[in-house]
């Protein structure tokens, strides 16, 4: 099939093609036993014949044998001939040839245009003979034929009416499978009707009958119910980022009018300073967005090997603290090399969000741990800070989501690092989870899919 047919086939409704094809496959069959019983006509036709003439031969083979006249039989031509095929009966030689009569001595049937039986006409006719012994010890070849008339004509008008049934048939099964397919296509038409006029949550109702059209209702209901679920996290995630970019942007615009209405030196630089924090903060969270949105449209870069206990040891001596009223960072029990499947850029991301998460509730002390593992690779933060209620830890990793409502953001988070650890983790095929630490605190657990190299 050609690419143009391709198209045209490609364009043509269900009905249509079903309808055709089932068409095409009743009509191929239907034609061919026409044509095949139209062959065959003809020798089923000659082989009738050549039984009846069996059985005149075999009463006139008995009456020979016995020195007694052939009975003559309506319509079959009786002979009485030597075996050089003259005439013995007193008769009129018939039209054999000396391939015919050593053909029917042979006990060969043999198909000839005679004129056998008076009439003026040459016609075909068919004959039997066998060679036999009269009461004299003479051989004779008895012979008997019977014209084939009509039986060309018989053969082509069955062949003609066996192609005229097959095309009926073929339109017959061609109405019926058109309305076969519309009254099986008739619910999902109905379907089609319902899902165009289908109100906001609501869902498609399910067929009685277990078949596939129920299965592909149930597949809508549920693409529909995740369809919603995504337009829902859309608008969420839309409404809180229109506030959290709303929040650094006023604050920024008063603290720019407040120098402008005031031009105190001092106090102009302490309001850029907090313009400056503001614009840290901002750019910190347009990042993040950045980030999350590049993650969920998987513009990811291949996973390679990465060895995390160095990053680890890296991460751990950027988060030391630089004064006295910072919690203590430190390394617990670390795997001598842990390879994971992802990038250097995502780990050392996860790793520095999940410390300065942990730093930021910490009363005195975060402990780092990246415990020996075969199928993955485990990197471990605890706190001794309050820790995560029960109640919030299946939703600590969604985005702009807190345990308290902290919208003054004492804590200066932008509430998206928690979410950008879990997408980056997830994406890998790793795993992320949430708990409370030996010392009461928090405990924050990912994990990679160790490199098989």
């Amino acid at each position: 099939m050609n690419r143009a047919s391709h198209r045209w086939w490609g364009r043509r409704g269900l009905r249509f093609r079903i309808t055709l094809i089932v068409t095409a496959v009743a009509l191929v069959p239907l034609f061919g036993l026409a044509l095949l019983a139209g062959r065959t006509l003809g020798p089923l036709l000659v082989d009738s014949v050549d039984g009846e003439l069996d059985a005149v031969l075999t009463a006139a083979n008995a009456a020979v044998t016995a020195g007694r006249t052939p009975h003559e039989v309506p319509g079959i031509d009786v002979r009485v001939l030597d075996t050089a095929g003259a005439p013995i009966d007193g008769r009129k030689r018939p039209r054999l040839g000396s391939e015919d009569v050593a053909d029917l001595k042979a006990g060969l049937p043999v198909s000839v245009e005679s004129d056998a039986g008076g009439a003026d006409v040459v016609q075909p006719w068919r004959w039997l003979g066998s060679v036999v012994t009269a009461p004299d010890g003479a051989q004779r070849l008895v012979a008997v034929g019977a014209p084939l008339v009509g039986v060309a004509d018989t053969v082509e008008d069955g062949a003609r009416w066996l192609l005229v049934a097959a095309g009926v048939g073929a339109l017959i099964a061609t109405v019926a499978t058109w309305a076969g397919v519309r009254a099986a296509l008739r619910p999902v038409t109905r379907m089609r009707g319902a899902a165009r006029h289908l109100p906001q949550g609501a869902r498609l109702p399910l067929p009685a009958a277990d078949d596939e059209l129920r299965a592909l209702a149930a597949d809508f209901n549920a693409l529909l119910a995740r369809q919603e679920e995504a337009v829902e996290r859309l608008r969420r995630f839309t409404g809180d980022a229109a506030h959290e970019l709303r929040s650094p942007v006023a604050t920024i615009r008063v603290q720019a009018e407040v120098a402008v209405t005031n031009p105190d030196p001092e106090l102009a630089h302490e309001t850029l300073r907090d313009i400056l924090d503001e614009a840290e903060r901002l750019t910190a969270l347009l990042d993040n967005l950045l980030a999350l949105a590049r993650a969920d449209a998987g513009e990811l870069p291949g996973a390679e090997p990465v060895e995390v206990t160095t990053i680890v040891r890296d991460v751990v001596a950027r988060a030391s603290p630089g004064g006295p009223q910072l919690p203590r960072v430190r390394i617990s029990a670390v795997a001598r090399q842990a390879w994971a499947s992802a990038t250097h850029a995502e780990v050392e991301l996860v790793l520095d969000n999940l410390l300065r998460n942990a730093c930021a509730h910490a009363a005195s002390e975060v402990v780092v741990s990246v415990p020996a593992s075969r199928s993955f690779v485990r990197v471990v933060v605890d706190d001794d800070g309050p820790g995560v209620p029960v109640e919030h830890r299946s939703r600590v990793f969604d985005r702009f989501y807190r345990v308290a409502d902290d919208r003054a953001r004492t804590s200066g988070g932008t509430g998206l690092g928690l979410a950008m650890v879990a997408e980056l983790v997830r994406r890998r095929g790793g795993q992320v989870a949430v708990g409370e630490s030996p010392d009461g605190g928090a405990r924050f657990e990912v994990s990679w899919r160790r490199h098989a190299g």
